[in-house]
């Protein structure tokens, strides 16, 4: 039995959403299949244990694009975005602690305290990474010029490349230092503090199974600043309800729109038929057939997963085969009966409201990496915890929180052939007790916690290695290279076949952009290219 539509949408993420909201405002008919019994991908907000509920895997906002948000009217259906009072809160060794953010004025008081030539330096670091996010922020709703596209590649590599020959020559410097040069490298240039330093040196380790030392990490700490919270660029923020919250508004508006949502609906492979994507198989036997097959899941899923190697080029596949991934994340969700209270800053104020990081320096964050190569993981990890229930009270009863641990610098594969099911326990213990060593006391007020070794993440979101980002984001994997040089532009290497999720430009993060963008090309490559183009 099979049923056909304009489009199939394999996940139900928040791009796979995007993407049908744009296909189906031009009038395809949409059918979303989603693997889990939730829709959002990712981006889902749970209950995991009685009472309280969380933002499972992704926990922030910023990235997510303003177009898609006006678009999809998302304000109109509830979306709500609390911007953090400032941005971080680093405790440091000494039992002295940082914080970032919260205006220029109050950042650069902060930063007097440990270096007075750090605090004067500021404004123009912010100047210089500005220059660069705005372009960045340009791109992101770009396609990538299509590498073998003849005249057409040539003259969109053009047109995007016109903003960086625009600059100055100091900045089109600060452009190469950000997309070549260690993360360390880029900020010694700029800073002497290395409190300092490690306040922005932590986004380069953000997603990135890497050393601060590793060239290309400092584009890392460029991807997490060209994002936005409520019209104010670089801010980062929580969205009330969880991230869930975001993705059930976007699922609520493409169902009124006409897309079908199947939920618990695996895929098991994409059908082809004379060298084209005709449609979907379920783990269930039944045929979806469709004239377009959207992949909202990662490239390695996708093509080493869900296709056949003889349906696909043997380059392609070799390259598909070499696409690295693996974030290096560990994802914990706890119950708490009382807030954290740390050493160097007692009592209840803004941090609570803040990502706290430990992660102290630059060498601490090299040696979690290190340290994760040799054994797995860190004793001494990186550490961002975040605590909306502090600023959302539908998350838990009364009197009691729910806080993120995001964690970085844990192996996707373990070495020695040890697994993640044995071990998972055992690194969540060294997680709550590097939190314990800052906030006395913090063990005792755990009711619960949910752990997601980077297998954990891989069997529940199908994030193959973990990889938040669907990706690495390394120089050879971006842009009009991402995923394979050749198909960066949302087109897959069979007709009819489409990528829309973060294995496409611009890359990890919740931002709508590749679903935005995937629809765009299909319709450009569809009869109803028109009805895109008028509404824009």
């Amino acid at each position: 039995m099979s049923t056909s539509y304009d489009a199939v949408i394999i996940g139900g993420g928040h791009n796979g959403l995007v993407c049908a909201f744009y296909l189906a405002r031009a009038g395809y008919r949409v059918r979303i299949l989603e693997r889990r019994d939730v829709v959002g991908g990712a981006a889902v907000t749970e209950e995991f244990h009685p009472g309280f509920r969380n933002s499972t895997a992704s926990y922030t906002v910023s990235l997510l694009n303003p177009k898609v948000i006006r678009d999809m009217k998302l304000a109109d259906h509830g979306y709500r975005v609390v911007e953090r009072p400032i941005s971080n809160f680093l405790p440091q060794p000494d039992g002295g602690y940082l914080k970032l953010g919260g205006g220029l004025a109050k950042t650069q008081a902060e930063f007097r305290r440990f270096s007075t030539k750090d605090a004067d330096t500021l404004p123009a670091y912010y100047d210089a990474l500005e220059v660069v996010a705005d372009i960045l922020r340009d791109l992101v709703l770009k396609s990538p010029p299509n590498v073998g596209d003849g005249m057409s590649m040539i003259v969109d590599a053009l047109k995007q490349g016109r903003r960086i020959a625009g600059l100055e020559l100091e900045q089109q410097r600060d452009v190469l230092d950000l997309f070549t040069k260690s993360a360390r490298g880029f900020l010694d240039s700029w800073f002497e503090s290395d409190a300092v330093k490690a306040a922005f040196g932590f986004d380069a380790v953000v997603g990135n199974y890497a050393s601060p030392d590793t060239p290309g990490s400092a584009y890392v700490l460029l991807h997490h600043v060209f994002g936005e919270v409520n019209g104010k660029k670089g801010a980062w923020g929580h969205s009330v309800g969880g991230m869930g919250a975001i993705t059930q508004i976007m699922a609520k508006v493409v169902s009124a729109m006409g897309v079908e949502i199947s939920l618990g609906t695996p895929v098991a492979s994409v059908l082809v038929d004379g060298a084209r994507a005709v449609g979907v198989k379920l783990a269930s036997g039944e045929e979806v057939m469709g004239r377009t097959v959207i992949a909202n899941v990662g490239p390695k899923l996708l093509y080493e997963q869900m296709m056949a190697p003889a349906d696909l080029p043997a380059d392609f596949v070799k390259r598909v085969k070499a696409f690295k991934t693996g974030s290096g994340t560990f994802r914990m969700n706890v119950a708490l009966d009382a807030l954290p209270d740390f050493t160097c800053l007692p009592g209840v104020g803004e941090h609570h409201q803040s990502g706290i990081i430990i992660a102290p320096t630059l060498d601490y964050m090299d040696r979690a990496f290190m340290d994760a190569k040799r054994d797995g993981w860190s004793t001494q990890p990186i550490v961002e915890m975040l605590i909306p229930s502090t600023i959302d009270e539908t998350l838990a009863p009364a009197g009691c929180h729910v806080a993120s641990l995001f964690c970085q610098q844990f192996a996707p594969e373990l070495p020695d052939g040890r697994s993640w099911d044995d071990e998972r326990e055992a690194a969540a213990d060294d997680i709550i007790a590097t939190v314990e060593a800052h906030a006395p006391g913090f063990t005792k007020s755990i009711i619960a916690r949910q752990i997601h070794s980077p297998l954990d993440l891989e069997r529940k979101f199908g994030l193959i290695g973990g990889d938040i980002m669907h990706g690495n984001l390394t120089l050879d994997q971006m842009w009009a290279a991402r995923p394979v040089l050749g198909h960066g532009a949302y087109r897959g290497p069979v007709k009819g076949l489409y990528m829309c999720g973060s294995g496409t430009h611009p890359g990890g993060g919740v931002t709508g952009a590749p679903g935005h963008n995937a629809a765009r090309e299909i319709l450009r490559d569809g009869s109803m290219w028109g009805k895109w183009r008028g509404r824009g």
